[in-house]
């Protein structure tokens, strides 16, 4: 298993290292013009994907369903968020603050929505846990179909201008509350949650326990 963790540790940095933003200054342009020629960088493999997805859908495109930046930025908001989460719940099940986290939930009280399998029941951590995310996710699904003036909305306006292309595998790093950071930040979080969910299946471990580990045993 130590062989094992290592072995993800590693993947984990190596990928990683595929969002670390180069400096323009050092990089010579015959190093640029190698890696382009490689074509695994041609954005041309991108537009064409986008525009085959628009030519097939356009109803869905139009809305700015389907491969679009507002998508990978929603999606990396969730994920920040949700290691956001599951470093708070980590806190809270360290500090005693989840109450009576390993008491079954009655099955009279609660019914059928308690149970695993037969009669055994949810512990009441788990429960808590759960509406936390129903809360959430009835809050995300709020701020989409119903954004705020101020806020960024999920879907396009087609009577409006399209947002930004993309921003290829390397944005530039610009600091701040910069669009691209949000999505080099949302980008590592999604990495991350992929890591720990493979991580979480090889060790048949609690993810609040590999995170846990992760930390040194910092939360509990």
């Amino acid at each position: 298993m130590a062989l094992m963790k290592k072995i993800v540790i590693l993947l984990l940095a190596g990928a990683a290292s595929a969002f670390t933003p180069l400096n323009n200054k050092a990089v010579s342009k015959p190093a640029v013009s190698e890696l382009e020629s490689s074509g695994l960088t041609d954005p041309g493999i991108y537009e064409d994907a986008i525009a085959d997805w628009e030519k097939q859908f356009p109803q869905f495109s139009k809305w700015g369903w389907g491969p679009s930046v507002q998508a990978e930025k929603w999606n990396g908001r969730h994920a920040m968020f949700g290691w956001f989460f599951i470093c708070a719940t980590a806190y809270c099940k360290g500090h005693g603050l989840i109450p009576d986290p390993e008491m079954a939930l009655d099955l009279k009280t609660w019914g059928t929505l308690a149970t695993i399998s037969g009669k055994e029941t949810i512990t009441n951590e788990r429960a808590i846990i759960l509406i936390a995310n129903a809360h959430f996710f009835a809050l995300s699904l709020c701020a989409t179909l119903c954004p705020l003036p101020f806020g960024d909305p999920l879907f396009y306006d087609p009577s409006e201008q399209k947002y930004s292309e993309g921003y290829g595998y390397l944005p530039a790093m610009k600091l701040g509350l910069t669009e691209e950071a949000e999505i080099i930040n949302g980008r590592l979080a999604m990495l991350g949650l992929t890591t720990l969910i493979i991580d979480t299946a090889v060790e048949q471990k609690p993810m609040l326990d590999i995170v846990n580990s992760w930390v040194g045993g910092a939360y509990y």
